[in-house]
């Protein structure tokens, strides 16, 4: 098996996607490593929960920048290749980034977003999916552009959307999707198993039957 791939994962909250994605790095045979988990905020729980994972943490502070976004991301980014990270994965991370840390990690920086993009980006993605009357509603990973929520779709993950659903009932739904599809996806990033064309994700091996590799995980049952 070919080296696997040092991995950071920024958090900012519990980071739920992050378990998700250390109990998945767990198997040795798993393409990537979860090396470090780095928070801009010093008391996020998720530190300690990597921490238990017996994972190296960091804290870079954003409010310690006054404001500027490219000094955070600067000092970030000097942890990451210091770490010899080579893919980032944010999970719930929240902080809106600048082309600097855009550009220094193109094609190696991934993100999860709670809605099927390109509908829904921002915030209180459950709230307004369900104002606007949608039959399915789920969850993208995709790769980081300069523009919030946007960038080349690497998988998605569908669920129904309920009658007699609440934003908390649906996002509870949504949210068992991301943890199934967020490994996925950084097993296809840190394999090869995934390359660009222009803006659209490809497939390399062109000949698997399995939806679940290309690029869609189907609905959940109800």
């Amino acid at each position: 098996m070919s080296e696997r791939k040092k991995t950071a994962i920024l958090i900012s909250g519990r980071g739920s996607n992050m378990s998700a994605l250390i109990s998945a790095a767990i198997d040795p045979r798993f393409p990537a490593e979860i090396a470090l988990v780095v928070s801009n905020v010093p008391e996020a729980p998720g530190l300690a929960r990597a921490e238990e994972f017996g994972i190296a943490t960091a804290v870079v502070d954003h409010k310690e920048f006054a404001g500027d976004r490219e000094a955070f991301e600067r000092a970030l980014d000097a942890i990451l290749k210091d770490n010899g990270i080579e893919i980032v994965a944010l999970a719930g991370f929240m902080r809106l980034l600048t082309p600097y840390l855009v550009n220094a990690w193109s094609n190696r920086l991934i993100n999860i977003h709670p809605a099927l993009l390109p509908s829904f980006k921002g915030l209180a993605t459950h709230e307004r999916a369900l104002e606007e009357g949608v039959k399915l509603h789920g969850a993208t990973v995709h790769f980081v552009s300069a523009e919030m929520d946007d960038g080349p779709i690497i998988i998605q993950g569908a669920v129904p959307v309920l009658d007699n659903d609440t934003p908390e009932t649906l996002g509870k739904r949504v949210l068992e999707i991301e943890h199934q599809i967020y490994p996925k996806a950084l097993e296809l990033v840190a394999s090869g198993g995934v390359k660009l064309r222009e803006r659209r994700v490809v497939f390399t091996d062109n000949e698997t039957e399995d939806t679940s590799a290309r690029g869609f995980v189907s609905p959940l049952s109800r």
